[in-house]
């Protein structure tokens, strides 16, 4: 059962009339480009549900996004021409595009489409009103359309004009994409099935301190790895050499573990770690216990002993959370440990139907390194909305939707 659907606060594509009407998508169009090309075209294709079903409702689809931080003035280096181009490629029909988001250019545009067309508005950023959520700016953006479909849930963490101010002017809905990352992370964590495990790595508990804090009480099992573990050892009084530590956090480690006892959720430390002097591809490497880190070396990976025993913790769970790597992934061989790991969850996810979801940039990119980014359940492209979301924080751009 669609758990939106069953949600009268949200209306889908499936609860807005379409037909002949001018739609407004807020769509995420910052994908990555290099000479002009684009060179990681994931987002591009995650939004091809949304247009199909636009296409064949008859509807004229007009696609708002933002590219870069042009910081409110026109910048060719940040214009979503390049990025049209390729969309139209993967489209398959042509696709229109027009230098402005708002005004006569863009309004002429506009009612010269047909239906099931769809076109391309310049970059919102290259106005300042854009990331200001300027209503003034949205009223104007507003009058090119009849109905708004926010599809962009990897920018709705952004109070911003096109994802916040728009959509409370318009009739308006989620996206099939936006749709499908809510129903996953609802699944995830407002209810799950349980045991439930989130696996959180990266290098510093500072910048997930929030995230830590919200998911030990929620989840039965907390699994760290990356820098942020080697402050809990330290917090242990285990004695880390040259390894990555916040000493500032380490009485906020401390404090985590407690809150963890009170919600009687486990956290699961590395028992072994591959360690290097170098943090460089190929350097030489020794597994060691985490108690026996030699002088002048630095934890850069969960050793076997740790997969092992991540193993046995993630068999027993129905409902698996992952958000950063568990090691310094982008040297070889220190991507060891994670992409260990990435095979369990994958593996668990196809014989034992546990729901698997993870994201994060750092986390994609280490699943697309592992070669089983296509085995998990759901694996999300958003960066900062992931992560607010797993922290327990309220998106602009959700609220606005209902």
């Amino acid at each position: 059962m669609n758990k939106m659907n069953k949600d009268p606060l949200f209306l889908t594509l499936s609860q807005i009339p379409l037909k002949d009407k001018t739609v407004l998508l807020r769509a995420d169009l910052n994908v990555p480009v290099a000479d002009g090309k684009v060179s990681d075209t994931t987002r591009l294709q995650r939004i091809l549900p949304t247009l199909r079903e636009l296409a064949n409702s008859s509807a004229k689809t007009v696609i708002l996004s933002h590219f870069g931080r042009p910081e409110g003035r026109r910048d060719d280096k940040y214009s979503l021409r390049p990025v049209a181009k390729e969309l139209e490629k993967i489209w398959g029909a042509p696709i229109g595009f027009v230098d402005d988001c708002i005004g006569n250019t863009a309004s002429k545009a506009v009612k010269a489409l047909k239906p099931g067309e769809i076109l391309v508005l310049e970059n919102t950023r290259f106005h300042e009103a854009e990331t200001k959520n300027s209503s003034e700016f949205a009223s104007e953006i507003a009058k090119l359309g009849d109905v708004y479909i926010n599809d962009a849930f990897s920018v709705s963490h952004r109070a911003h004009a096109s994802t916040e101010a728009l959509a409370r002017l318009m009739p308006r809905a989620a996206g099939r994409l936006m749709e499908e990352e809510i129903n996953a992370l609802e699944s995830a964590l407002t209810n799950p099935a349980r045991p439930l495990a989130a696996i959180v790595g990266g290098s510093k508990i500072s910048t997930k301190l929030e995230l830590l804090e919200n998911l030990v009480a929620k989840v039965d099992y907390l699994v760290l790895g990356g820098g942020m573990a080697n402050t809990f050892l330290a917090a242990q009084g285990l004695n880390v050499a040259k390894s990555l530590i916040e000493k500032n956090m380490i009485e906020t480690a401390k404090r985590i573990e407690d809150n963890a006892k009170k919600h009687n959720c486990e956290i699961v430390l590395p028992c072994d770690a591959v360690v290097s002097t170098k943090m460089e591809h190929g350097a030489h490497t020794d597994t060691v216990s985490v108690d026996k880190v030699p002088a002048g070396h630095m934890i850069l990976d969960i050793g076997p002993d740790t997969v092992n025993k991540i193993d046995d913790v993630l068999s027993l769970c129905k409902t698996i959370v992952w958000n950063g790597p568990l090691g310094a992934f982008e040297f070889k061989p220190f991507d060891s440990g994670t992409n260990a790991i990435a095979h369990i969850v994958g593996d668990l996810t196809k014989e034992n139907n546990v729901m698997s979801i993870a994201g994060g940039g750092d986390t994609v990119g280490a699943l697309i390194n592992s070669g089983v980014i296509d085995e998990l359940s759901y694996v999300s492209v958003s960066g900062g909305a992931f992560l607010e979301w797993l922290e327990g924080k309220t998106l602009p751009g959700i609220e606005a939707l209902k």
